[in-house]
């Protein structure tokens, strides 16, 4: 086939006639047809990883993976369909030679002398790549570790916590000072302020509980050399208000958190057991073991005790001598201080209860409750501190339970560190202590970290099966276990530019940077198939001319042929890779909201892109030299695979 295109080429009355052009395209996209089907495949396979994320990392990613794939489906489909009507009307005139191309030409130059050289120096080439793959595994081992990487939104949420035992008044008091300082940093543009729950029933804050949304003011107008960074630890400097335990996060992220594990911040250890106070005995623990611990930040022990309770309780004997009942008591109480139910107003569809209870006065403070009257039938009224203990004491200021059992939390953020490496330094600190816990107790850590597990977990059991699949794919395409692995093989050295892109820019680990790393894998994988089946096609030449023997194929034929096979439609092999980098490119440059997301996902495909171009176009034609050489020493010839592109 290839010499028949070869010889319309050199047809002397070129232009091509109708017939002789439609058979041209009619070859050639024959020719085309099978790789851009098994390519579509291989790339498709390498984003199920992504398709079977679940949770919030599968709600953000699979978009990503269902549109691309659908695009390559489309696409192979025109390739196919389309592009060869549309070649067909727009083939005009005299066909130049691949050759003949200017830019084509210049490139083969350059590239050949290198090409050589390597080949040359092979050895030393792939010692070269084999360091090279060593300090990558060494820079992947020291990477930290994330769920996804923090979303700037924007605005910030400072959310303090004071004692459970905090007045109205005061609480007020608090917000008022807290938004006036955080208005006093010049970054602020707005401050609103909450304290207690909203009217509605999926909030349940108490009334020591704040929630401050602070609106920043555009980038540009930030103070010189300012971050978001800075301007957090300004705010937690000023607000250092005895009593209040600071803590920072993001409206939208702090809702998703809550909503998904019943955590506020980036990290909590739940602390399951059926006592209230021997959870707070370790919660106390578990909070000084983790002082100091680097990278935690904002360390707050849900508190289990500290509520204040009004305490009435009936004195038997004294409401007997009375000649009073405990239901006497609790009518007493029910209607000064709790309200009781007189009757209910109708209003169109809407009913209203209406209460009857005593005037502020009469109920706010404990002298004055003693002195609620309380009447009798022989001896009038009488103060209820005659019948009955009025007394404050101490409880729970909020009731915890999961999964049927109490529970209390330890919740802190992490600043300054990646979230993989601070969560397992303090999993070390409290191993000890949590192998002695009492019987019936357990730990169970929740926020990001129990996201991260969970996509953890998909990762590593869905990518083996991946694998697999592709090199299957690939043992269908050749069939040939042995081209199938030097086309595997491209995958680690591709990997290389990814991880030393993402160790040199300061990424963590994350889903984002996994799925980056899943895309260049099917890009890797496709790169390497299109050397592989050049090189191949070179080797059915230098058959047809020389010979299938040993005796006839020297070690220099075999050199030419896999040079020429490299060199030759090195245009297609820099376009295919061309492409995706001027798409990716610009995305280092990015700025504003979601630029911070994207970064993770692209900077591993860029890095990985290009070691796994200069892999493909240098070593691989290094290992298939050898790989041939082997088979003419140990089989006396070559193994042939007529393989379409």
């Amino acid at each position: 086939m290839i010499d028949k295109i070869k010889n319309i080429f050199k047809k002397e009355h070129d232009p091509l006639s109708s017939e002789e052009k439609l058979q041209l395209i009619e070859k050639s996209s024959k020719l085309v047809g099978p790789g851009v089907f098994y390519s579509t495949l291989i790339v498709i396979a390498s984003f199920l990883p992504v398709f079977l994320l679940t949770g919030m990392e599968g709600k953000l990613f699979s978009p990503l993976a269902w549109t691309k794939s659908f695009i390559l489906i489309v696409d192979a489909f025109l390739a196919i369909t389309l592009t060869p009507v549309l070649i067909s009307f727009l083939l005009k005139g005299k066909l130049r030679p691949e050759n003949k191309n200017p830019i084509n030409k210049k490139l083969e130059s350059i590239y050949t002398p290198i090409l050589i050289f390597c080949l040359k120096w092979r050895k030393t080439v792939l010692g070269i790549n084999i360091i090279a793959l060593l300090i990558g595994v060494l820079m992947f081992t020291r990477l930290g570790t994330e769920f996804m990487p923090p979303l700037d939104e924007g605005s910030m949420l400072f959310m303090p916590v004071t004692l459970p035992d905090v007045s109205n008044s005061e609480v007020k008091r608090i917000l008022q000072v807290q938004d006036k300082l955080i208005k006093s940093i010049p970054e602020v543009a707005h401050v609103l302020g909450k304290a207690g729950r909203a009217n509605t029933a999926t909030d349940n804050s108490p009334i020591s509980m704040i929630e401050t949304i602070v609106l920043l003011k555009p980038q540009h107008e930030w103070r010189e050399d300012k971050t978001k960074a800075d301007i957090v630890n300004e705010i937690n400097n000023k607000l250092q208000i005895p009593g209040v335990t600071n803590g920072f996060t993001q409206p939208i992220i702090n809702r998703i958190n809550m909503l998904s594990t019943g955590i506020r911040t980036d990290v909590g250890i739940k602390i399951y057991g059926a006592s209230l106070d021997t959870i707070n005995v370790l919660s106390q623990k578990i909070k000084k073991a983790l002082e100091g611990t680097s990278g935690v930040k904002d360390l707050y022990a849900e508190p289990i005790t500290g509520g204040k309770y009004i305490d009435i309780e009936a004195k038997r004997e004294a409401i007997g001598r009375y000649g009073l009942t405990i239901d006497d008591i609790n009518n007493v109480v029910e209607a000064s201080i709790g309200g009781m139910k007189l009757t209910t107003t109708i209003e169109g569809r809407q009913r209203f209860s209406v209460n009857a209870r005593y005037a502020q006065e009469y109920r706010n403070s404990i002298e004055a409750l003693k002195k609620l009257q309380v009447q009798t039938m022989e001896f009038g009224p009488i103060p209820l501190e005659a019948v009955a203990d009025v007394k404050i004491s101490d409880g729970p200021p909020m009731i915890n339970s999961e999964n049927a059992m109490l529970r209390g939390s330890v919740l802190f953020n992490v600043r300054d560190r990646d979230l993989g490496s601070t969560v397992k330094e303090a999993q070390e600190k409290l191993n000890a202590m949590i192998t002695k816990m009492p019987k019936g107790y357990y730990v169970e850590w929740s926020g990001q970290w129990e996201n991260q597990i969970r996509a953890n977990k998909t990762l590593r059991l869905i990518l083996p099966v991946v694998v697999i699949i592709i090199f299957l794919i690939l043992y269908f395409t050749y069939r040939s276990m042995k081209e199938a692995l030097i086309t595997m093989i491209t995958v680690p050295f591709a990997l290389i530019g990814g991880i030393f892109m993402v160790y040199f820019y300061g990424i963590n680990l994350s889903v984002a940077v996994a799925v980056g790393f899943i895309a260049l894998f099917g890009m890797a994988i496709e790169t390497a198939m299109l050397m592989t089946i050049y090189l191949n096609e070179a080797m059915n030449k230098m058959v047809e001319k020389h010979g299938n023997s040993a005796a006839t194929i020297t070690e220099a034929i075999l050199k030419q042929y896999i040079i020429d096979g490299s060199a030759k439609r090195l245009r297609p092999k820099l376009m295919t890779v061309s492409v995706s980098l001027f798409g990716l490119i610009p995305i280092l440059w990015a700025t504003g909201t979601g630029a911070d997301v994207m970064l993770p996902i692209t900077v591993p495909l860029i890095g990985g892109t290009i070691t796994s171009t200069i892999y493909v176009l240098l070593v691989t034609p290094i290992v298939f030299e050898m790989v041939k050489l082997r088979e003419l020493k140990t089989k006396g010839k070559i193994e042939l695979i007529n393989v379409k592109e």
